[in-house]
């Protein structure tokens, strides 16, 4: 048997000294050198112009160090083209730097470049200082996925971890510290917490990411994802930049310039599911796009099916950092189709967010600017959608306010020092969303709190909610302020869909109100009578946007949730219609149901004329209803409440009234 020697030589045939690269065992070809070129690439690989990467040796490999969510394991460069180096990427040691002042806690180095790999990836070099760098998706081939350890065992833990840091082989591969980085200056004491104590130490472990049995490369999510992908060509990469264009921008999850570099070079490192999920949610702005094909549209429904299949394979294999952003673009998908299936994923998305510590503020952790943005704008998506899910599908939200302590999101999060004016108005559009929800958290506590006093203050309940909202309204900067109010600026992305959300909240309050004086006054008198009023102004408001809105607005992003804010303020104005009037003759006439028939005109016109979906759900559910109210036989017959209504003999059952509710689901 030949020696190897340092020489490139043509590997012998099923040799056990150099076994085949990756790429030739996953295409099952045999892996040979090119003879007579001095050349690290494989013959198989030159032809596909794929990188040849080689496992570790049996010998040599090890389990990286943990990092929190596996998310700073393989950063690539935008100008990295380079073949790889033909060597087991075990050869490739992950360097950390120990801080004198934390003990025996691992931090990434933030000084040096630092040399990583991954379970499936070649040797590449980290400058956190890059802002152009951004950690690589995990891939599906991952092995272990870190998971936080909580508070309850984190002290012991860490006496461990102090005592184990004496045994690197052994430390590296079970505990992972993320200690708060220390002041930058002399003396500066560590960031406090919200509730004013000291931030502690986060502490990860290895757990396995998929079940027993199950190999990485699942042959049915991945046909799936190909399915999708051959009906999208050639226009795939007009897709990924159709989302950047007109949802990224709005909603931020990931960095532009790092993610369209490795879809360019290195596609199959990407999570099959992302990359569905993220066609998917582009799918709704083709029509709008002009570098994509008015004459033809793939079936954007079949598609979305497809996505979700992968998604929930990839969710059951190996499921990561890449499955929430999948899930949250999936959750945000439209059009809304199941209810039921987007709670569950949130739940899922959530729970895997947690295990992997993105409740926990990163911003004084030792690790890469980059990984900061990226944990964060995940769990700012999250909460976003679990709050307006919650308000929209009437059940209570999974996250609580005190059980993470992520802070707000700011410009320097959100935007590069070479941001255009339109990103940097985006961005502040968006903070004004994520503010917002934190208003809506605290009026979704008194709407599903179950176990409210009676002897409970209502006035300072009252005051409370009315000063919370207009202490957010004067936290923010003048452009958006103007959106909000008066509904100036609504060009600027995003703009549109705030001023819905905060118009929602509103309704939300004035209905709130209301309810609190039906509680106080037994008889109704001119506060109860004030405070119809002013609901029914608050979805009048609604009413006027709606009329108010542009094709450009109607192409801009909007949350699906911002569909259920049409038929909350359409429930309201006929419940004012038929507490308010007594014949059929005064309900036609009625302020509220003209309201209301405006509301469903201008849906209609949007539908017809712009394809817009946001109006679908209220045009089934309330399109016939109010047809049926505005021609009312006899003028002067009595109209009966609200409840009879839906239960008189002469009037259809309330599955013939709304023949497509559970349909839009």
């Amino acid at each position: 048997m030949s020696t190897v020697t340092d020489q490139p030589t043509p590997r012998p045939y099923r040799s056990h000294l150099r076994p085949a690269c990756l790429q030739c065992r996953r295409r099952k070809s045999r892996c040979q050198q090119q003879e007579g070129i001095t050349s690290s690439t494989c013959q198989m690989c030159h032809v596909y112009g794929t990188d040849c990467e080689f496992p570790p040796s049996p010998r040599s490999a090890g389990r990286a160090p943990l990092n929190p969510g596996k998310v700073q394991k393989s950063y690539r460069t935008p100008q990295s083209n380079t073949p790889c180096r033909r060597e087991p990427l075990a050869s490739a040691k992950v360097h950390v730097s120990v801080p004198q002042s934390q003990g025996g806690g691992i931090g990434a180095s933030c000084s040096p470049p630092t040399s990583t790999t991954s379970s499936s990836g070649p040797k590449v070099v980290l400058d956190p200082h890059n802002t152009h760098l951004m950690l690589a998706l995990d891939s599906p081939e991952d092995e272990d996925n870190s998971h936080i350890i909580g508070p309850a065992v984190t002290n012991d833990t860490q006496v461990l971890a102090d005592y184990l840091s004496s045994e690197p082989s052994i430390h590296e591969r079970m505990i992972r510290v993320v200690k708060p980085r220390p002041g930058a200056q002399v003396g500066q004491m560590p960031r406090p917490t919200m509730a004013g104590g000291l931030r502690k130490p986060v502490i990860f472990t290895a757990v396995r990411k998929r079940p027993y049995g199950l190999s990485p490369r699942q042959t049915a999510p991945l046909q799936k994802y190909q399915i999708v992908e051959k009906m999208l060509e050639p226009w795939t990469s007009k897709l990924i930049d159709l989302y950047f264009q007109k949802v990224n921008i709005c909603f931020p999850l990931l960095d532009e310039v790092s993610f369209k570099h490795q879809f360019n070079t290195a596609r199959d490192r990407i999570s099959p599911a992302l990359l569905s999920v993220l066609y998917a949610h582009s799918m709704i702005f083709w029509k709008t796009s002009p570098e994509l094909p008015s004459q033809y549209c793939p079936d954007s429904r079949f598609i979305w099916n497809q996505a979700t299949e992968t998604l929930f394979s990839e969710l059951h294999i190996s499921p990561g950092i890449s499955t929430i952003i999948a899930i949250i673009l999936n959750v945000g998908g439209r059009p809304t189709t199941s209810m039921i299936m987007n709670e569950i994923q949130l739940g899922a998305a959530v729970s895997l967010a947690q295990s992997l510590g993105l409740n926990r503020d990163p911003v004084d952790w030792n690790i890469s600017m980059p990984e900061k943005c990226l944990r964060m704008k995940i769990w700012w998506a999250l909460v976003v959608h679990d709050k307006w899910l919650s308000l929209a599908y009437g059940t209570p939200p999974q996250i609580k306010r005190y059980q993470y302590d992520v802070p707000d999101p700011s410009l320097e999060y959100l935007t590069g020092k070479d941001a255009s004016e339109a990103q940097i108005a985006a961005a502040s559009v968006f903070i004004g969303l994520v503010t917002l929800t934190g208003v809506l958290d605290k009026y979704l506590e008194h709407v599903y709190d179950l176990n409210q006093g009676r002897d409970q203050d209502s006035s300072q309940t009252s005051l409370d909610l009315e000063l919370s909202l207009g202490q957010w309204e004067d936290s923010l900067s003048d452009d958006v302020r103007r959106i909000i109010t008066r509904g100036n600026n609504l060009h600027i992305p995003g703009a549109a869909n705030l001023r819905l959300a905060y118009l929602s909240t509103v309704l939300l309050r004035r209905r709130i109100e209301l309810d609190i004086e039906k509680q106080e006054d037994a008889v109704p008198g001119d506060a109860l009578t004030n405070r119809y009023i002013q609901v029914r102004r608050a979805a009048e408001e609604i009413v006027l946007l709606v009329q108010e809105l542009e094709e450009i607005h109607l192409s801009d992003f909007w949350l699906p949730v911002s569909a259920f804010a049409f038929t909350s303020a359409m429930t309201f104005l006929l419940r004012c219609a038929l507490e308010t009037e007594n014949t059929a003759g005064g309900l036609a006439q009625s302020a509220s149901l003209k309201l209301a028939k405006n509301l469903i005109d201008s849906l209609q016109s949007h539908q017809q004329n712009s394809g817009w979906d946001l109006g679908d759900l209220c045009l089934a559910q309330y399109g016939e209803v109010v047809e049926r109210l505005q021609t009312a036989d006899s003028p002067s017959a009595t109209v009966p409440e609200f409840q009879q209504l839906m239960m008189s003999s002469d009037v259809p059952m309330i599955d013939e009234l709304f023949p497509n509710l559970w349909d839009m689901f």
